[in-house]
Order: C-alpha cells, then sequence, then structure tokens
C-alpha cells in the first residue's frame, strides 16, 4: 500500500522510533529474550507501529516494526506486513481506538512490577515519585487471557478511572502509556523503579503514606511545571503536534 509522501514521513519516523525504544527496554533490564513490546501511534491516524512477535530485540530494525490498523491488522504491502505482530497486538489496538489520547503503549514483564501484579496488589503512592508520574496508586487490573482484546479491555477500564499512565494486569505484568512511545516507556522504567522501592520500604515497616492534597500538588507541578515546554507528556504539545 502507498501513502502520500507527508503521511509516509510520520509513518517512517514513527518507525525509527518504536525501533529505537525497543532497546531502551533491554537498556532498563525490562525485559528478557522477545518478551515485551512498544507501539506508538502515527499522528493524526488511526494506524499504529508495533514490533514483530518473537523476534530476538538485537533483530528489531525499522523496516521490520509493523503498520497495522485499528483492529491490529498488518497493513497489506507494508513492511513487516509478511511477519505476525505481537502477541499483545489486539490489546494495544483497544486501547488507540479507546483512548484517543494515547499516542504509544509499552508492556513489560520487569521483575518487581510483575511481583505486585502476581499478588494481585496496587502500588500505593507512598513516594513522591509516584505521586508525580503517576498521580496516586498504581492500580491492578483484571486477569485477562492474551489472545484478543481482553487485555487491552482491562487496561482501558482500569485507566479510565485513574490518572496513573501503568496498571498492573493481575498475574501477567505492567502495561503503560503515554502521549507518545517515548514517554510510555518513560512510564515503563519508572514504574518498575518504585515497585522496586516500594518493595525494599516494605521490608523495613509499613511506608508512610502521602495524603492526597500533597499528592495532588506533586502531580501538576510535574505534569504542567516541571522541565522543558517541548516535554513528550505536555498535552499543548501534544496537540500542537497532532
Amino acid at each position: 500500500m502507498e501513502f502520500d509522501a507527508r503521511l509516509q514521513g510520520r509513518i517512517d519516523a514513527v518507525r525509527a522510533d518504536v525501533s529505537r525504544l525497543h532497546a531502551e527496554l533491554v537498556r532498563y533490564g525490562l525485559v528478557v529474550w522477545t518478551a515485551g513490546n512498544v507501539s506508538g501511534r502515527v499522528p493524526g491516524t488511526d494506524l499504529f507501529v508495533i514490533k514483530p512477535s518473537g523476534v530476538m530485540y538485537d533483530d528489531l530494525a525499522p523496516e521490520n516494526m509493523i503498520l497495522c490498523d485499528s483492529d491490529g491488522v498488518a497493513i497489506p504491502g507494508t513492511p513487516g506486513s509478511e511477519r505476525s505482530p505481537s502477541s499483545d497486538t489486539a490489546a494495544h489496538a483497544y486501547v488507540y481506538r479507546h483512548m484517543p489520547e494515547v499516542g504509544g503503549v509499552v508492556h513489560t514483564h520487569s521483575d518487581y512490577a510483575t511481583a505486585w501484579a502476581a499478588r494481585r496488589e496496587p502500588i500505593p503512592c507512598v513516594l513522591t515519585m509516584i505521586g508525580d508520574e503517576f498521580g496516586g496508586e498504581i492500580p491492578v487490573g483484571p486477569f485477562a487471557l492474551i489472545g484478543d482484546d481482553s487485555i487491552g479491555r482491562g487496561i482501558v477500564e482500569t485507566l479510565r478511572n485513574s490518572r496513573s499512565r501503568a496498571v498492573l494486569m493481575a498475574n501477567h505484568g505492567p502495561f503503560t502509556v503515554g502521549v507518545t512511545a517515548k514517554d510510555a516507556v518513560k512510564a515503563a522504567v519508572m514504574v518498575e523503579d518504585v515497585a522496586r522501592t516500594v518493595h525494599f520500604a516494605r521490608q523495613l515497616g509499613d511506608p508512610a503514606p502521602i495524603s492526597q492534597s500533597d499528592i495532588d500538588s506533586l502531580y501538576d507541578r510535574y505534569q504542567n511545571v516541571y522541565g522543558q515546554a517541548s516535554d513528550d507528556r505536555r498535552p499543548s504539545e501534544t496537540k500542537e503536534e497532532a
């Protein structure tokens, strides 16, 4: 399938970005073997790019990223379309269809966050970093089997009632969302970091909670003031790019 030059440029940019970001999952120790995946929405479209299923991270490249439609079906005749997309593609597609503000989705089996998911226990907001990044506790989503959009439904149902950009899918692992694929990868790195720290804190006793008013202040400052105006998480920047 052929696209006009402007759209093709956006597709190529997302392919390169998603391919590169998979290396960040390896760099931060969030995945093993071929597990895990990053996807990114093509701005201004219902298309998204995701990794092929069962391919080693060292073998990922922009040309073998798979371009999918809003149902998670590979676009025929595009690079990579001869391969099977990630086994989580239906879940990613469901998120994109039902959360139009989301531009990137990440799934890992990172050790500490997955341990919390195995306990079906939310990560409490007992660190300023959790308030900053997730706006409250990191919730647990329902148990769901891989193969259809059940995981995606659980992600959407859980995150619609939360400011969190991460959900711990029960007995499975963390899924994160962001305004871009890079933003979702950052959330995946951060959820593992706080999952580990809170686990350590609980070995010493009961971590002290943060008041809701202070959580609200932390979240507002970090999301709207901290950093540079070009940061991926800024809603105003996302609107301009779209």
